[in-house]
């Protein structure tokens, strides 16, 4: 299952509390001198090509935050999701308004979100500093300093070598006494676009086998 969005960012995404709270955020970036979207129409789909751009080539290397600049402007990655073939996840609803949610009989959930347009929030050529912009977006109380780096799936080839794509997260355990839960975020500079994705569970025990699960069933994917 795959789901992605080419729209402005919108909705509200719940991320738990970690020394702050952060559930339920609206999350709206304008961008003010973007065009008025015109009425739709059928056209026959176009591969976006980049003059000089390797998409197959950056697909093939881990993407680390250092390196975001290797892809091509305009074009987000999207997210594709097998976690419903692990017992006891469900999908709650796919792809509504670029957002993706699952829910685990044990009572863990996951929220997944791909946006586009967040050219407001980018620091050029920088994914470290835009994706800490984008923390700061969500909530200013948060300490960006704290995020740690952490790694998902680039790529959902299962014939070919697992290569990882970097992200920061924002972490809380019930032993700290927060809400156990983890949120991943990247905001892809050159794109202007983001993932984030957001696991809360009861306690401590359930969050790391569902993270480890998250890992292994949900996968970032390049632009082709």
């Amino acid at each position: 299952m795959a789901f992605s969005v080419r729209r402005r960012l919108a909705g509200s995404l719940a991320l738990g509390t970690v020394g702050v709270l952060l559930a339920s955020c609206s999350v709206n970036v304008p961008d003010p001198s973007a065009p008025k979207p015109a009425p739709s129409q059928s056209t026959l789909a176009t591969p976006t090509i980049t003059p000089g751009h390797d998409a197959e080539a950056v697909a093939a290397k881990d993407l680390p935050l250092a390196a975001g600049g290797t892809l091509a402007p305009g074009d987000p990655v999207t997210v594709s999701s097998k976690l419903e073939e692990v017992p006891g996840w469900s999908v709650v609803h796919s792809g509504l308004q670029g957002e993706a949610r699952f829910k685990k009989t044990d009572g863990c959930t996951l929220a997944a979100r791909v946006s586009v347009n967040q050219g407001p929030l980018v620091v050029a050529g920088d994914d470290v500093a835009s994706t800490k912009g984008l923390f700061h977006y969500l909530d200013a109380g948060i300490d960006v300093e704290k995020l740690k780096p952490a790694t998902l799936r680039w790529g959902q080839d299962s014939d070919k070598p697992v290569r990882s794509v970097e992200f920061l997260a924002l972490e809380s355990s019930a032993a700290s006494g927060g809400s156990p839960v983890v949120v991943l975020a990247r905001l892809f500079s050159a794109p202007a676009s983001s993932v984030y994705i957001s696991l809360a569970c009861p306690d401590d025990a359930s969050l790391a086998k569902a993270r480890a699960e998250v890992e292994t069933k949900l996968a970032v994917v390049p632009p082709s």
